[in-house]
């Protein structure tokens, strides 16, 4: 009877040694922050959706719209618990840069059968509060365009239209992938718009 008392601890153990491994397999990120690097850094891709259908809190966007911002870029999906759980540190982040020229946008790149369906998309991003652009992107054209991998990520594009960072994972306020993400949206937002601070 006495070794079945420690079985929830051997649990726990177990559980926190899984999850610890599987973070240390995502990637943390990576940034190309500093502005001698920004010359040398891709374009973002055109937006592959252009149907106002495809589209949820705005008309259609161009990158050529978003010149002179620093665009988060959030791929996710409503079923993934590790995007939804983000959206606290998310919506916090834009508010938290209200006004000084960040524009978050959102892809939705669907997983599962019912994610595919705009109305239940449509349904969620009310139930999650966002009200920052979303691309319904159902024929992973825009997920493959980015050459993106996971749910979630995060890209920083800088006010040229260069993508100059990516993260990966769930972020909380506080927590190490927010502290970075943050620290590389307040460097691209000080630099004056073409790589240089």
């Amino acid at each position: 009877m006495s070794s079945l008392r420690w079985l929830p601890i051997a649990v726990v153990i177990l559980v926190y040694g899984l999850w610890n491994f599987k973070q240390a397999l995502m990637p943390q990120g990576i940034s190309v922050a500093n502005a001698a690097e920004a010359v040398n850094a891709p374009s973002a891709p055109a937006f592959t959706h252009t149907a106002a259908a495809d589209w949820l809190n705005s008309k259609p966007l161009a990158w050529g719209e978003l010149k002179g911002k620093v665009v988060l870029v959030d791929f996710w999906t409503f079923d993934c618990w590790n995007c939804y759980r983000s959206f606290p540190w998310l919506k916090a982040t834009e508010d938290k840069f209200a006004g000084k020229g960040l524009q978050v946008l959102g892809v939705h790149t669907p997983e599962l059968p019912q994610e595919y369906i705009r109305d239940n998309v449509v349904r969620k991003v009310g139930e999650f509060g966002l009200k920052f652009p979303v691309m319904i992107d159902n024929d992973y054209s825009y997920w493959k365009a980015f050459g993106n991998r996971y749910w979630p990520a995060f890209y920083l594009v800088d006010k040229q239209g260069k993508v100059r960072a990516a993260y990966f994972g769930e972020t909380h306020p506080g927590d190490l992938n927010a502290q970075n993400i943050e620290a590389t949206i307040a460097k691209l937002l000080a630099e004056n718009g073409n790589g240089k601070t």
